[in-house]
């Protein structure tokens, strides 16, 4: 992959980043790599906690990326999402793309009860209404969400990177194997074990009735003696990636990697995985975690945090230029 914009503006002039205050280290290193600097905006929240946005310069005619999360604080962020959108469209940005790396909401894709709202489906409409040509995402909970979006899009994956990263610690591994934490995500932990051309091991979960809680009852495959990596798409509160690991230590797993995507980290998942046996945590950057969180969870075992901004850079330097997303890919 090569880092410049090349001369070619195509037909929307000149690219734009502008980062939001969610995650402003992967939007300067997008910026970095893309060899531009960070547009200037004032985000501003009154006393009563309303925002006021204002650009620095016009982006009329431009191809306007904005990079912000709707991650914790969700609602804050979210709204600042919005009201920058709409910001960015009424100065007649020429197309203004919203590349947000770890959708919320994305969990309620469905009416699984009644008199329950489609939240996803919301947050879609509005991210739309409010301004955007465009969106970039990356590992959806569930991929029919797509579907929600009017407008055209790109759905990343960070498991290129992870697997990259997973595919250069085999040769330290004996006899690796890949569990998936439940049956929902053996699709994908299938297609992982395959790349890595590794065997495959699942958790079996029921829900409790009266509380709705995940109980993992069984391990299907053979883990014995074996180095484990766990894989999923999120950690929100820890429990299934814990229990997990201890379901994997009592059936003779030896060293346990967790390997995932997005690190929520809602309260108590540092507490969670830093009393499990996991060894080594590989995660992403798609969500800050304080240097408080990793401190905590480097008392006895090893963590990585990848950087997803290349990733990122360079899905956005095709989009400008108008050239294949999947190419990136093998696609």
């Amino acid at each position: 992959m090569t880092n410049h914009i090349t001369e070619n503006h195509g037909m929307y002039g000149e690219i734009k980043i502008f980062a939001g205050t969610a995650i402003p280290e992967v939007a300067q290193g997008i910026a970095n790599y893309l060899n531009i600097s960070c547009s200037g905006m004032d985000i501003i929240e009154f006393p009563n906690e309303n925002l006021w946005v204002r650009l620095h310069n016009s982006v009329r005619g431009q191809d306007v990326y904005l990079i912000q999360n709707t991650s914790r604080p969700v609602h804050r962020n979210l709204m600042e999402l919005l009201i920058t959108l709409q910001t960015l469209r009424l100065d007649s940005a020429g197309r203004v793309t919203a590349v947000i790396p770890y959708l919320s909401y994305t969990r309620s894709d469905k009416k699984d009860k009644p008199r329950v709202p489609i939240t996803a489906r919301l947050v879609a409409d509005m991210i739309e209404i409010a301004g955007a040509d465009r969106y970039m995402t990356m590992d959806m909970h569930a991929g029919q969400i797509q579907g929600f979006f009017s407008i055209p899009g790109d759905v990343l994956t960070a498991y290129h990177i992870l697997k990259d990263r997973i595919n250069a610690l085999l040769p330290k591994m004996k006899d690796p194997v890949v569990l998936t934490v439940d049956l929902g995500f053996a699709k994908k932990g299938r297609n992982l074990a395959v790349e890595l051309g590794v065997p495959i091991a699942f958790i079996e979960k029921r829900r409790k009735k009266k509380t709705n809680s995940a109980e993992a009852l069984s391990l299907i495959g053979e883990i014995g003696d074996r180095d484990v990596i766990i894989i999923d798409d999120e950690v929100d509160t820890g429990g299934s990636m814990a229990e997990a690991a201890f379901l994997a230590q009592k059936n003779g797993a030896r060293d346990i990697c967790a390997v995932f995507v997005h690190p929520v980290f809602s309260d108590p998942a540092v507490e969670r995985l830093a009393a499990s046996p996991i060894t080594h945590l590989i995660t992403t950057n798609t969500i800050p975690v304080s240097p408080g969180e990793i401190k905590k969870l480097q008392k006895g075992r090893k963590v990585e945090i990848l950087d997803i901004s290349p990733l990122l850079g360079e899905v956005i330097r095709r989009a400008h230029e108008g050239r294949s997303v999947g190419e990136l890919f093998d696609e």
